[in-house]
């Protein structure tokens, strides 16, 4: 999988760019569709994972299969919770 990201978002955050696409491998990471943000020619979706945290990153696919990572943050709580409770 290739991963590409406005770097800016990432950052405001105070997480990397190499970070965020950790949450991607986290075997229980819980990814959903984001109906609010989507607009009909983009799809977006959100995924919660842990890396040596528990991150909530905003992405989108692109036509190449490319995962473009919109925003990556630091999970809030009704995030962690959403994961506690899913992988209790």
């Amino acid at each position: 999988m290739k991963y590409e990201a406005g770097y800016k978002y990432l950052e405001d955050h105070g997480v990397a760019f190499e970070e965020a696409q950790e949450v991607f491998l986290d075997p229980n990471a819980i990814d959903f569709f984001d109906s609010e943000h989507s607009t009909p020619p983009e799809s977006r979706y959100n995924i919660i994972g842990s890396t040596r945290r528990l991150l909530f990153v905003a992405y989108t696919e692109l036509q190449d299969e490319t995962i473009w990572l919109i925003s990556a943050r630091k999970a809030e709580s009704k995030y962690r919770k959403l994961y506690e409770e899913e992988n209790a």
